[in-house]
């Protein structure tokens, strides 16, 4: 079973609480309230925000801890909380116990409310006790603020020549925060702490590195392979930590992959099985301060309610390279799993390994709450294409390229799409309807086949929804695009959803932007450098919907480590076109080398919305992921 806590609403977005519960840093106070209450002679809850079941989750308090449950709305009197009876608040005054706990932070206000129900020498026990240090907080005033829990994962190692190198920028400073900084805590792949440390933002759109191999240097740390924990201190206008993550094992070999999303769900897809010469493992870290219990995680293909489930217990914040192929032997590609991750773990990365070598990628958040939305197909005249999933067909004589869809809602039990390839200009050169696809299907699209006719700078292709075909259409149409270089033969991997692209007429949240309400069309997309002789490129997509502007209004931004300007450049993009460059070729010697090998490239659009994709050439090394904006 899944675990019972709430992490993220569609509508409102992340939540708090549990971060707040689960924060590294709370772990002691949170065994220090268990230890009052464990060792009371008599103790009792009051559960007035109707909190008590995510506390007992990721702190372990058990039913036998205390004896009476009392609560205050008078719906919830005939039910139970860890086997509790529901008890009105109003009896709390004849209770024979002497301590209550209130699963609540900020409780000030809500003991005043039962300060005259208190029985006689009863001492009350909130959460308050296990806040952390209030330096670490942005919004001092209103503890579950959620930008107090800026916070995030990443996948970090650096052991047997294989190293990370997380990359990102002071976005919060662009929106006026001052003072801030980074708290992260190292976490070994046993889950102990390795390190805590600090990162000062001194200035806004500074970009912001942390290079294992620099940790170890500094710190005298042996191998390791883990996760770091990531809180933004006194942040402004995002709650969501967004980073690249680049891993690689030498000049041979890169790889490089998108944040981890924040919010721990039910479900991941997107896990694609291995091939015969390949082993891929699941890497699960648990995000929690509690053990992850032996058959709570399991796998199973996409579209069978076979599960094999893991029989290992996981260690709190410790981390677990699961080889697919230990619990689904006979899983082989293009089949596609499915992760019953039961809010374990925020969207957790995979890694192929074939030939000596490994490439790293992450699988999505699968949605278990969506249906069949007949709108999309009744709009259809006022949207356009309707939703789009652009990606690039790389230079062909270069590269394959490949697109496998990807269901991504317990909803889509049929994928009804079409594919259609346009070349840089924006000249449509092929479509292909896929026909309805099951939810099991092993529909792989060769896109270089595809799209044989396209020039030799490439193009982009298009997943639409086939609106000739009965499937469902849930607006979530997702796929896994995999790159291979034909030079190497050293692959990427990378997975994106659809959304409406540069349409004016809207549908519920679409279009989508960075910043602001539908359609709310504007581009700002992070492109960071890195160390010679790896060679940055970027490939960005205009797509859109029905009719928008003729052409794009680019313009890079070269910036150096601090956010300051170097050198700025403009180009347009054909409507429904793309532009493949290498940042040496926007930007001459000079300038790249005032920006700095920590310096990015800022790509923005005040006129549409773009679509990008970063990737890495270096030796025979290649990577490619989609890009993020703030």
């Amino acid at each position: 079973m899944a675990l019972p806590i709430q992490t993220f609403s569609n509508q409102s977005g992340g939540f708090s609480y549990f971060k707040a519960l689960g924060h590294p840093l709370a772990v002691t106070g949170g065994a220090a309230i268990l230890k009052k209450i464990r060792t009371a002679r008599r103790a009792a809850v009051y559960d007035p925000l109707g909190q008590l079941t995510a506390f007992s989750a990721l702190h372990g308090l058990r039913t036998d801890d205390f004896t009476d449950c009392f609560v205050r709305d008078t719906f919830l009197l005939n039910e139970q909380t860890l086997g509790h009876d529901h008890r009105p608040v109003t009896e709390l005054a004849h209770a024979d116990i002497d301590v209550l706990f209130m699963p609540v932070f900020d409780a000030g206000l809500l003991l005043d409310q039962i300060s005259g129900l208190l029985p006689a020498g009863c001492v009350t026990v909130t959460l308050d006790e296990m806040r952390i240090p209030g330096r670490l907080l942005t919004n001092k005033r209103n503890y579950l603020d959620k930008l107090n829990f800026a916070t995030n994962f990443a996948f970090f190692r650096d052991e047997a020549g294989k190293h990370s190198r997380l990359v990102t920028a002071n976005y919060w400073g662009g929106y006026g925060a001052k003072g801030t900084f980074l708290w992260c805590r190292l976490f070994a792949g046993s889950g102990d702490v390795l390190l805590d440390f600090e990162v000062p933002l001194q200035h806004a759109n500074q970009t912001v590195v942390i290079d294992s191999r620099q940790l170890r240097a500094e710190h005298g740390l042996s191998d390791f392979c883990g996760q770091l924990f990531i809180s933004v201190v006194n942040g402004a206008g995002h709650d969501i930590v967004k980073y690249v993550i680049d891993t690689g094992g030498g000049e041979e070999e890169v790889s490089c992959t998108h944040d981890a999303n924040a919010w721990p769900a039910d479900l991941y897809a997107g896990l694609p099985a291995p091939m015969a010469d390949e082993k891929v493992l699941l890497w699960v870290q648990n995000s929690h301060p509690v053990p992850i219990a032996a058959s709570e995680i399991g796998l199973n293909l996409m579209g069978d309610n076979n599960i094999a489930w893991l029989d290992e217990e996981i260690a709190p914040f410790a981390s677990c390279a699961v080889d697919v192929s230990s619990l689904l032997p006979n899983a082989r590609w293009p089949q596609q799993l499915e992760i019953q991750a039961g809010k374990w773990f925020v969207r957790p990365r995979y890694e192929i390994i074939k030939a000596g070598r490994s490439r790293i990628n992450h699988p999505n958040v699968e949605r278990n709450d969506l249906q069949h939305d007949e709108n999309i197909r009744r709009l259809t005249a006022h949207l356009g294409k309707g939703f789009i999933l652009p990606a690039p067909i790389l230079p062909p004589d270069e590269f394959v390229s490949e697109c496998l869809p990807t269901p991504m809602s317990t909803a889509q039990t049929s994928l009804p799409i079409i594919t259609v390839a346009y070349d840089a200009d924006g000249n449509e050169i092929a479509r292909e309807a896929l026909g309805n696809l099951p939810r099991n299907h092993t529909r792989q699209v060769d896109l270089t086949a595809l799209a044989a006719n396209i020039p030799a700078g490439g193009g982009h292709v298009e997943l639409q929804y086939d609106l000739d075909a009965n499937g469902v259409m849930d607006g979530w149409l997702h796929a896994l695009f995999r790159y291979t270089d034909k030079r190497s033969g050293h692959g990427a991997d990378t997975s994106f959803g659809a959304h409406l692209f540069n349409h004016i007429m809207t549908f519920r949240s679409e279009p989508q932007s960075y910043k602001g309400p539908p359609p709310g069309l504007s581009t700002r997309l992070f492109l960071r450098l890195m160390p010679a002789p790896a060679r940055v490129f970027c490939h960005l997509t205009y797509a859109v919907c029905s009719q928008w502007h003729a052409y794009s209004s680019t313009i890079l931004e070269l910036k150096n480590a601090a956010g300051e300007d170097v050198s700025r450049t403009a180009f347009s993009i054909p409507a429904n076109g793309s532009r493949l460059f290498f940042a040496d070729e926007m930007f001459n010697a000079t300038d790249l080398q005032q920006a700095g090998d920590n310096g990015y490239i800022l790509v923005r659009d005040s006129t549409c919305r773009l679509f990008g994709y970063h990737g890495v050439r270096q030796n025979s090394g290649f990577a490619l992921d989609h890009m993020f904006g703030f």
